[in-house]
């Protein structure tokens, strides 16, 4: 199979496992505990049906939306992921190079592996930077400045990873940053030469957000352990509020699940949430995102703007979340797998799917418009 054949997330997936050794693709892959909400969240879209209207004279279909002051020619972007160039040697530069040219905003994470600085001066794109709450407070002040200094659009504060999900098939292979080899892992890496020839003939594997404050040199991290270790338990609702005032703009939170959660990121100034369980990555056997979407968009949803990430893999599933009133809706797997095969070359492939899909849906459902979308158009069984 090659990237042609590629035509949904499933053969992203498949090619990605073909060439990706066991620990890479399982970290991407993997959820905490028994992966129930990791297969939640995709299903609950399932359980949800479209209902099109016809004759509508659909010939144009605008795709653009505005979220948190940013427009985006699509409402479908590349949520902030960690370690990217441990997938592809490009990792961040390829995302945001196709997150340019498909006029849509890219994450950045506090473990990313290129430098917010590098990323905004070669891409006008939105910019998200998804910050992850570190118990040296000292860190906290000069990561939330950096990034102000470097221009990034929306701060997206992380509030679901206080302590490490217990994701099993990481503990299993021994993944860890930066990548130590087990007697477990060597073969899976050995039967991949063409990753690992990748990994070792391009530049050194690195933190940039982190380098100079936290010391990883000798020391292999499980990112569970990095959870744990070095971010910050006792984080509170005033810890937050300090951050939306020092920082001054678009402030979003991610991790936001219960009305009562989303009605205090609106009292404190914050502009976004993101209905988020981390991808089944932390708490499992939690709510999937889509399915507490009506609620909290019936709560807060005219006062501030409500995103939705977890188990998006089609368009339709984005036209679902944004009928139930979403304003965009993220994704990582969905373009990790594509970059882990082909680079730029692979998220620009997901992306061009994503849109001709969601292009294809509207007319389908007799909309030319986002907003012309409504939870009329659902049924729920």
């Amino acid at each position: 199979m090659r990237l042609k054949h590629c035509h949904s997330f499933r053969d992203f997936r498949r090619l990605a496992k073909r060439r990706l050794p066991g620990p890479i693709f399982d970290y991407i892959d993997g959820g905490a505990d028994d992966e129930v909400t990791l297969r939640r969240n995709s299903e609950s879209f399932e359980r949800c049906d479209l209902v099109p209207n016809v004759l509508r004279g659909v010939k144009e279909v605008d795709l653009s939306t505005t979220v948190m002051g940013q427009r985006l020619a699509m409402p479908f972007y590349c949520a902030p992921t960690a370690l990217q160039r441990l997938f592809h040697h490009r990792g961040e530069r390829a995302v945001a190079a196709a997150s340019a040219r498909f006029g849509t905003l890219f994450g950045v994470s506090s473990l990313g592996t290129v430098s917010l600085e590098e990323l905004r001066r070669a891409y006008d794109t939105p910019q998200v930077y998804q910050f992850y709450f570190h118990k040296d407070r000292g860190l906290n002040g000069a990561m939330l400045e950096r990034a102000k200094t470097a221009g990034v659009d929306i701060m997206m504060l992380t509030v679901d990873s206080i302590t490490g999900g217990n994701r099993e098939r990481d503990l299993r292979s021994g993944f860890s940053i930066p990548l130590k080899l087990t007697p477990a892992s060597m073969l899976q890496f050995a039967i991949k030469p063409r990753w690992g020839l990748d990994y070792v003939t391009h530049e050194r594997f690195s933190l940039p957000q982190l380098n100079g404050h936290i010391d990883m040199s000798g020391v292999a991290l499980s990112i569970g352990r990095y959870f744990t270790e070095m971010l910050d338990p006792a984080m509170d609702w005033d810890d937050v509020a300090r951050m939306v005032a020092l920082w001054d703009g678009q402030f979003c939170l991610k991790g936001v699940m219960s009305v009562e959660d989303a009605k205090r990121a609106v009292e404190i100034g914050c502009t976004g949430i993101v209905l988020s369980n981390h991808g089944g990555r932390q708490l499992d056997g939690s709510r999937a995102p889509f399915d507490q979407l009506a609620e909290i968009v019936e709560a807060v949803g005219g006062r501030i703007d409500v995103i939705l990430d977890g188990g998006v893999t089609r368009g339709t599933h984005v036209l679902k979340a944004l009928a139930l009133g979403a304003k965009a809706v993220g994704a990582g797997r969905y373009y990790l797998f594509p970059l882990a095969v082909a680079g730029q070359a692979g998220v620009e492939r997901a992306l061009s799917l994503m849109r001709e899909e969601l292009e294809r849906g509207m007319r389908l459902m007799g909309c030319t418009r986002l907003d012309q979308l409504s939870a009329a158009n659902l049924r729920f069984h």
